[in-house]
């Protein structure tokens, strides 16, 4: 059997591009190459020939930006015409198994194997005449979490180009334009035959599970740096398998967000202000104030946009006030969007600036004696922590804190500096004057 069958052949393809991969590759073969479209045929000399081929040839070596595949070509007369479905669900009815299986030929007959799993499996037999329309390309569809995706795709497309040259597929991703704040998915059409599908998405799952395992390595670390704070009930992270959204359950019903158990109580309502590009306001608000409604509904917080200052302003003011989760949910969306929407660099990281005001007699245990307060908080957050001098209190007798850096810092430095308030509060309460007794529980 000397006989190559050539497959993912492009249409491109011409009896000379076959003899320079030949020769190319120093691989004897008899007469002429037989290109049809789609496939070629070619005889070889002698079963070495052929087998080294095979080995050099199939899934390795690309021809007008498809990879060959190269295999024995079996006679008609060998050719099986049956199959064996597994896994078919119960509740399928057969009428939609029976047209399922119409669309790629005739059936002869479908018959069920009895099994002991829940899952039928059926033995199915085409016509001969019908069989190469098996053959034929089957797109697999794959829903991804948003997070995932450019780490799929990697720097300047490399992982998807290098899944695609290995798999011989056409991949694409969905725009981020069919992006919404309850639908955080990508769909991932991946085109080819069924046995080429089969790789390329355990490939794109591969690397999808190794995105998540890096994610929740990372916001164990944060919950562990933040006290309190149950990353996991904010639903801003993909949870269970990967490829899957963020569970919806985790979201708080409207009028649920005042008090926010995983931060413990109910706790205050805290104000910051955090500046976007002015570039960027247009993406935030969205079509008609959609994004902004829905994105304040999905934190729970009052979520505005101040004024520009003048026309060439090149920063804009949100207003965020909500409880310390819905800060944490409404800022990491925001900080998200003007990723997916290019206001930042591929290699560049989200950094912002954000501001927050604390009494004017606190600002001193902010700074701490000789700055050590400050810049023992740069170090554990990485962000830039600045209380400006000679600030003027505004009518309320307070004064800013600026907090520069990538969402988790920000987020980090706005807690820290919350406890050490939260300290001062505390301490100013009056205390109990000495002898005095506690009350006493009234009788009935």
């Amino acid at each position: 059997m000397n006989k190559l069958y050539i497959g993912n052949v492009s249409a491109e393809a011409c009896e000379e591009d076959f003899e320079t991969i030949f020769e190319q590759w120093k691989i004897p073969h008899c007469g002429q190459f037989l290109v049809k479209t789609g496939y070629a045929f070619v005889d070889c000399p002698d079963d070495k020939a052929a087998m080294k081929a095979i080995d050099i040839l199939s899934g390795k070596v690309e021809l007008h930006g498809k990879v060959l595949d190269v295999d024995y070509s079996v006679p008609k007369r060998l050719r099986s015409c049956k199959l064996q479905i597994r896994n078919i669900p119960p509740h399928m009815q057969w009428e939609v198994l029976d047209g399922m299986l119409a669309q790629y030929g005739t059936v002869e007959s479908c018959e069920q194997v009895n099994t002991d799993t829940e899952t039928a499996v059926v033995n199915v037999r085409y016509a001969a005449k019908d069989q190469t329309r098996l053959t034929e390309e089957i797109p697999l569809k794959i829903l991804a979490h948003n997070n995932f995706v450019g780490r799929l795709i990697g720097k300047e497309g490399r992982n998807l180009k290098k899944i695609e040259q290995d798999t011989g597929t056409k991949i694409t991703i969905s725009p981020l334009q069919d992006l919404t704040l309850y639908n955080p998915e990508r769909t991932i059409t991946v085109k080819g035959s069924v046995e080429q599908c089969l790789r390329a998405e355990e490939e794109v799952m591969k690397k999808v599970r190794e995105s998540y395992d890096s994610d929740m390595a990372a916001m164990n670390l944060q919950s562990n740096l933040i006290p309190g704070l149950n990353l996991n009930a904010l639903g801003l992270f993909p949870s269970g398998a990967p490829g899957m959204g963020p569970s919806m359950s985790s979201i708080p019903p409207p009028g649920a967000h005042g008090g926010c158990s995983s931060f413990g109580g109910h706790p205050e309502s805290e104000t910051v202000h955090l500046f976007i590009p002015a570039l960027a306001v247009g993406a935030i608000i969205g079509k008609q104030g959609q994004h902004i409604k829905q994105l304040s509904h999905f934190a729970g917080a009052s979520i505005k946009i101040a004024p520009g200052e003048g026309v060439d302003c090149k920063q804009r003011m949100v207003i965020i006030i909500g409880p310390p989760e819905a800060q944490f949910k409404a800022q990491c969306r925001i900080f998200s969007k003007l990723k997916e929407e290019n206001f930042f660099g591929p290699k560049e990281e989200v950094k912002l600036e954000a501001h927050i005001k604390v009494p004017s007699f606190a600002a001193g245990r902010v700074i701490g004696k000789g700055g050590k307060t400050v810049n023992e908080l740069q170090n554990l957050t990485c962000a830039e922590v600045v209380v400006p001098r000679d600030q003027t209190p505004d009518e309320n007798d307070m004064v800013v804190v600026k907090i520069i850096g990538h969402f988790f810092a920000c987020q980090l430095a706005q807690r820290k500096i919350q406890e050490i308030l939260a300290q001062v509060r505390r301490q100013q309460q009056p205390k109990p004057t000495s002898g005095a007794q506690p009350p006493q529980p009234r009788r009935k």
